[in-house]
């Protein structure tokens, strides 16, 4: 009777091995594969009429300025702009169809994980079947004891193919979990260039308004197109003039710092518009920022008072790097120390350089240096960088040119570089708050301020790009 258990319990792990190797996924994936290709290959085609359309730009942008001309330049630009809107539309297709293919995976394996539930819960009821029977009954119930020894070793393959089902299970599990987030990472790629595509619907819808007021404003007439063009380099040198303020420095001319910021676009991907919104939202935050640690400021705004230092530091290591139940005061870092550091290597008096003041309405510390208003411990991490970057020894935080490659670095980082509206505010937003407050609702004024300087600024470099 045993035996005849266990024969039927053998032929059953037989049928579950089957189950777990689970169903064949290939057609779905060739169909895929199939799919993904045409995709690849129009858009290849799509990016190489983009080229196409970028040396036409750059032949005309060449040429003497007319009418003829830039009307041909803003006819390569809108063609440009279409055929980078499809090439989204067709990455937004490729994406679409992995989520598909995606969900039908989760499915197979929740299914797949399903079973070999079942199967598990099979497999233990013949075990709990077998376990019942005595030591006694075993012998008694066997012939001989070749018999009985024979029975033993099937117990093992039962306890083995209970082991070979939890590995699987395990395995289906995490298979499943990693599919999942592959899902919703696919899914926020699809968001992030749906939002790339509405901006660069603007631009196109920008480029063709601007096509029509050309021809409207000049009916035709390359005489009147001349005198436009000549308002537009007047107004053009009144921007580049202008005074672009700064925190800690004195303001510079817009045209300085726009040659600053497009090198540090070069560098990092950061659009240049952005990176001196930062700078400029930095120094339009008001009075606290920048009025702390002068030679005139009273002891209560000096360094020591507004930023941690290795009290604070020395605590919190005491505590096993934690503030939680340390002994006050107590922080993670210790700017004081790097502050003189800095200041040390550039020959200044860490007891008179600027810094800002902590924010009133937010609290927290202050110590920030220059117009990108790092803090010291912030600073020293891009250091050894900035200094490879710019060719010098010792950047300096108060330097314009270092303190914009330095915003644009650390805006790179903060994910700006990715160029979508949502990306580029949330990247403002860290670099105000820090990653982990940075969708906090109290700093979204932050974010929001910074997008709207982003587009005044963009627009006085259009006029200057155009010109």
């Amino acid at each position: 009777m045993l035996k005849s258990r266990i024969g039927i319990f053998l032929i059953f792990s037989f049928f579950l091995v089957v189950l777990i190797v689970g169903p064949d996924f290939s057609s779905a994936q060739n169909l895929s594969d199939a799919e993904r290709a045409m995709l690849e290959q129009e858009l290849e085609q799509i990016e190489k009429e983009i080229a196409e359309q970028r040396v036409v730009l750059s032949d005309k942008q060449k040429e003497r300025t007319s009418l003829e001309r830039d009307v041909a330049i803003l006819d390569a630009k809108i063609n440009e702009s279409r055929l980078q809107i499809r090439a989204t539309d067709l990455r937004i297709q490729r994406l679409s169809k992995d989520i598909g293919l995606k969900n039908l995976t989760i499915e197979e394996l929740e299914s797949k994980l399903q079973k070999e539930k079942n199967s598990l819960a099979q497999i233990i009821r013949r075990r709990n079947e077998i376990d019942s029977f005595s030591l006694v009954e075993i012998v008694l119930g066997n012939k001989n004891f070749s018999d009985f020894f024979e029975d033993i070793d099937s117990f093992d393959s039962i306890k083995a193919s209970m082991q070979v089902s939890f590995r699987e299970i395990e395995a289906t599990r995490d298979d499943t979990h990693n599919e999942k987030v592959s899902l919703e990472n696919t899914r926020a790629d699809v968001q992030d260039l749906k939002s790339l595509q509405v901006a660069q619907r603007r631009t196109l819808e920008k480029q063709e308004n601007e096509k029509q007021e050309l021809i409207r404003a000049t009916k035709g007439e390359e005489a009147r197109y001349q005198e436009i063009i000549a308002e537009k380099q007047r107004t053009a040198a009144q921007i580049r003039a202008q005074l672009f303020p700064l925190l800690q420095s004195a303001p510079i001319p817009f045209g300085e710092a726009y040659e600053y910021a497009k090198l540090a676009s070069a560098k990092t991907g950061v659009r240049p518009a952005l990176i001196l919104a930062i700078l400029k939202q930095e120094s339009n935050l008001g009075a606290n920022v920048g009025t702390c640690n002068r030679p005139q400021d009273p002891p209560e705004k000096k360094y020591d008072k507004i930023m941690p230092g290795p009290e604070h530091y020395a605590n919190y290591v005491a505590n096993g790097n934690s503030c939680v139940g340390a002994a006050s005061p107590c922080s993670w870092r210790d700017d004081q120390t790097i502050l003189k550091e800095i200041t040390g290597r550039l020959g200044l008096d860490f007891n008179t350089v600027p810094l800002s003041c902590p924010i009133a309405s937010i609290g927290g510390w202050g110590g920030a240096m220059g117009p990108s208003q790092f803090i010291p411990s912030t600073w020293k991490a891009y250091e050894t960088e900035l200094a490879q970057t710019l060719g010098v020894s010792v950047p300096s935080p108060w330097n314009p040119q270092h303190a914009i490659m330095a915003t644009a670095l650390l805006m790179a980082d903060n994910g700006a570089s990715a160029g979508t509206f949502n990306a580029e505010r949330l990247a403002a937003l860290r670099y105000f708050a820090g990653w982990t407050n940075a969708t906090n609702p109290s700093y979204a004024f932050y974010g929001n301020s910074v997008m709207r300087l982003v587009e005044e600024i963009q627009a006085d470099i259009n006029v200057l790009e155009n010109n």
